[in-house]
């Protein structure tokens, strides 16, 4: 007796389901591919008169800086042997540098500023930390949890430091204008990354895929044509601003004003600036124009004909909150007199949306 057609179907699906699984299974235990170099053998290293290298006066072996520690090599150790040296010192717990300068980017990252202000430069040259012993501490931890990351990050982020309130004290704030001692949270701006992949998280258009090759922010890569700014985005353009092809020395045509570095620097913390340009690309340029328009149409699908039920959810992605009265009355009248696009556009502009907290 042969199969109904409904009994041929699912075998043809459970057939292409173990297919695909096989075919996972296949790709999990495939070898990754690495980049790696030939190890050659290493030339002379010599001291130079003067730093001229039409003066060599004699060769030296492999060292770390005596006052750093006693690592040394002999002049004939092949290159394997310079580099596991190298990377074992790096990551030595008694190395007085790797932690701290690990934890204070990691602070850095959190508060805008390290606990040692000059992030690259730990010397003499650089800025004192504002608080020793708490980087001391800080470093400490960060060794004893064999150097976790995610453990460092939990712990910033639970303690009452992170948790504190960004109202300004009048008193503590002539005392310390920069709130370098930390005695409320400091209120900053999201990097251009950030604002631009949060335009597009609320406007629901943000591609989450990860890996593979990225996508351009320009039509052209130099030549005759220079480097024209690609304006409107498809689905792969609309990935996370991370996975954008960077061009040495060309920013980027919107969110380059929003003190983006172009790849042909290195820069241990973004300096924050505040231009009439920011707020013209937030505001006019074609992208903006164009989330703003995906984001009211995500609102009246998603949140249907009413007017201030539009507006709410408007407000609940941006900003994770309901809006006032005020503000509803507000940006209903907007809507009503310019259209719901623009309401988004003037989200997309407000400091509660550009801003740290």
């Amino acid at each position: 007796m042969g199969l109904t057609d409904e009994q041929a179907a699912a075998a043809q699906r459970l057939v292409d389901e173990r297919k695909s699984l096989e075919k996972e299974i296949a790709s999990a235990v495939k070898p990754q591919n690495v980049f790696a170099g030939n190890f050659v053998t290493p030339p002379p290293t010599q001291l130079l008169s003067r730093g001229d290298p039409e003066l060599p006066i004699e060769e030296v072996a492999p060292a770390v800086i005596a006052a750093f520690g006693a690592e040394g090599l002999s002049a004939s150790a092949e290159e394997q042997e310079r580099r596991r040296t190298l990377a074992n010192w790096i990551a030595d717990s008694d190395n007085p540098l790797t932690a701290r300068v690990m934890v204070n980017r990691i602070w850095q990252w959190h508060f805008g500023m390290g606990l040692v202000e000059t992030a690259s430069d730990f010397g003499w040259s650089g800025a004192r930390p504002t608080h020793a012993e708490l980087l001391d501490w800080l470093a400490g931890q960060f060794i004893h949890s064999d150097w976790s990351i995610k453990s460092m990050h939990r712990l910033i982020v639970l303690s009452a430091t992170y948790r504190q309130s960004s109202h300004v004290d009048g008193a503590a704030q002539t005392v310390d204008a920069d709130t370098r001692l930390m005695w409320r949270f400091p209120s900053r701006r999201l990097e251009a990354e950030s604002i631009r992949d949060s335009m597009l998280a609320v406007s629901g258009r943000l591609n989450l895929k990860t890996g593979g090759p990225g996508f351009n922010l320009f039509k052209s890569r130099g030549g005759l044509n220079g480097f024209p700014p690609i304006e409107s985005f498809n689905d792969e353009g609309r990935r996370r601003m991370i996975f954008a092809h960077k061009i040495r020395m060309e920013r980027e045509a919107v969110f380059g004003a929003f003190d983006c570095p172009d790849a042909g620097q290195t820069m241990p913390r973004r300096r924050q600036s505040t231009t009439p340009i920011q707020a013209l690309n937030l505001f006019n340029s074609r992208f903006t124009i164009d989330e703003a328009n995906a984001f009211a149409e995500r609102l009246k699908t998603e949140a249907g004909e009413n007017l201030d039920d539009q507006i709410q959810l408007a407000y609940r992605l941006a900003f994770s909150r309901d809006a006032n009265p005020q503000e509803l009355a507000q940006a209903t009248a907007i809507a009503g007199s310019h259209g719901l696009e623009t309401v988004c556009r003037a989200i997309f502009n407000s400091n509660e949306f550009l801003f740290i907290p």
